[in-house]
C-alpha cells in the first residue's frame, strides 16, 4: 500500500525539455512522469513517496524528455487572486491592506470587467467610492493598472506560486 499522506507542496512545476515552463501538474502526475521515463525530476520537494518496492523524492520541479510544442493562450485569466497578486495584495487607492476588488470605472455607467479597469481596494476605500468615478472623487489609482505579462502569469494565473520555482519561472529576471 503506497503512503499517501500529504506533503508540504501538493503539486510541481512542468518543464518542457528546453526548460520552458508548461504548467503545474499534482505531484502524483509528476511522479508518474519520472517513473515512466517522460520526465526527469530537476528539483526535489520536501518528503518521500513510498510504494511496496521503492521509495522516491517528492518532486518539485520536473522537465520533460522530449520537446512537447504547445500553443499558449494570449490572454491570462481574470480572477480576485490574480488581482490581488497584481497589486500586491495592497489597495490602490490609500496603499492599505485590500480586502476586496474595484472596478476603477463603475459597471453601472459602462465600465467593463478587464485588467485594465479592476484593482484591489480596501473595503473602505471601496465603500467611499461607491458608484463614482475617480474624476468625481479626484482620486487616481497608485498604479495604473495593466494586463499582467510573463510566463508566470500565463502558466500559474490565478495559483500562487511555490517561491522555490523561481528560478524557473523567470530565468531573466535572477540575472539582474
Amino acid at each position: 500500500m503506497p503512503d499517501i499522506r500529504p506533503t508540504t507542496s501538493s503539486v510541481a512545476l512542468l518543464l518542457n525539455a528546453t526548460y520552458e515552463p508548461l504548467c503545474v501538474v499534482s505531484v502524483r502526475r509528476a511522479a508518474i512522469l519520472v517513473l515512466s521515463g517522460k520526465a526527469v525530476c530537476v528539483a526535489d520537494g520536501d518528503g518521500m513517496l513510498h510504494s511496496a518496492r521503492q521509495q522516491v523524492p517528492v518532486p518539485l520541479v520536473v522537465r520533460l524528455s522530449r520537446f512537447v510544442r504547445v500553443p499558449y493562450r494570449t490572454h491570462v485569466g481574470l480572477s480576485r487572486r490574480a488581482i490581488f497578486a497584481r497589486d500586491g495584495g495592497r489597495c490602490q487607492y490609500c496603499a492599505g491592506p485590500a480586502e476586496t476588488i474595484d472596478h476603477v470605472h463603475p459597471r453601472s455607467k459602462g465600465g467593463l470587467h478587464v485588467w485594465e479597469n479592476v484593482v484591489a481596494a480596501c473595503a473602505r476605500c471601496n465603500h467611499h467610492k461607491g458608484d463614482r468615478t475617480l474624476r468625481e472623487l479626484g482620486w487616481k489609482p497608485i498604479t495604473k493598472p495593466t494586463v499582467p505579462n510573463g510566463a508566470a502569469w500565463r502558466i500559474l494565473g490565478h495559483r500562487t506560486p511555490d517561491p522555490r520555482w523561481a528560478a524557473w519561472l523567470e530565468p531573466a529576471a535572477q540575472l539582474i
